[in-house]
């Protein structure tokens, strides 16, 4: 038998991709679904529903995409303008970028002595100080180059996938309030779902997750359906 203990590490390694899919999956699961429970309480046909809920994919697909793709642009800028000053202050400011890095150090309890050797090393290699710089002090790292385009797309896409399982009911049922009933069933459970799954990918509990997740989902269509009843 084996006498060695072999340690796993379970850590989150989340990607940009997950967080967009999180992102547009969450929306486009929630406001659909409340704009057809509200529609609901107040149509009595299923086509306008379609038509109006349609529409706030189409808009909303967009305005999502439309915002991770300027998040990732605005990420990228802020990137480069970090990396920029970063390189002046090592030709114009060495001293003090030296001392920066002495202090990085110092808080892992590192000697003078090592701390002097590695500035020393770091020195002559500007390109790789800058690196660590905008690590270590900044916590950036370099964005992707396709990052902006690519959260666009799977933010939007997430989006459409996520708006059109509480609409689904409503292209196969005439009578709104049975499609509502189905549409609830469906989108709960897709709810659910999602929460457990998006618990697993963040790290918290996959449980806890899909609770949270259903009942905002649930009360968002419940207060737009009562709304609409108040109110017409």
């Amino acid at each position: 038998m084996d006498q060695h203990l072999h340690h796993v590490e379970e850590h989150f390694s989340g990607s940009d991709f997950i967080r967009d899919v999180v992102i547009g999956m969450s929306d486009g699961l929630t406001v659909p679904f409340a704009l057809a429970a509200g529609l609901s309480g107040a149509v009595d046909t299923t086509t306008l529903i379609l038509t109006a809920g349609s529409a706030e994919i189409a808009a909303g697909s967009i305005a999502m995409g439309l915002g991770g793709y300027l998040a990732g642009k605005t990420d990228a800028e802020h990137y480069e303008s970090e990396l920029a000053r970063e390189k002046r202050e090592v030709i114009e400011l060495p001293e003090s970028e030296e001392e920066e890095v002495s202090e990085i150090f110092r808080e892992y309890g590192l000697e003078e002595e090592q701390i002097k050797s590695i500035t020393e090393t770091m020195k002559k290699n500007p390109e790789k100080w800058v690196d660590f710089m905008m690590r270590f002090e900044l916590g950036l790292e370099k964005p992707e180059p396709t990052r902006a385009r690519n959260s666009a797309i799977t933010i939007a896409v997430s989006y459409i996938v996520g708006g059109l399982i509480p609409l689904f009911p409503y292209f196969i049922l005439k009578h709104p309030a049975t499609a509502l009933m189905v549409s609830v069933v469906v989108t709960l459970i897709a709810l659910m779902i999602f929460g457990y799954v998006k618990g697993r990918f963040t790290g918290t509990s996959p449980f806890k997750s899909a609770v949270q997740t259903t009942i905002t989902g649930g009360l968002a269509a419940a207060v737009a359906f009562g709304l609409a009843r108040i109110l017409t």
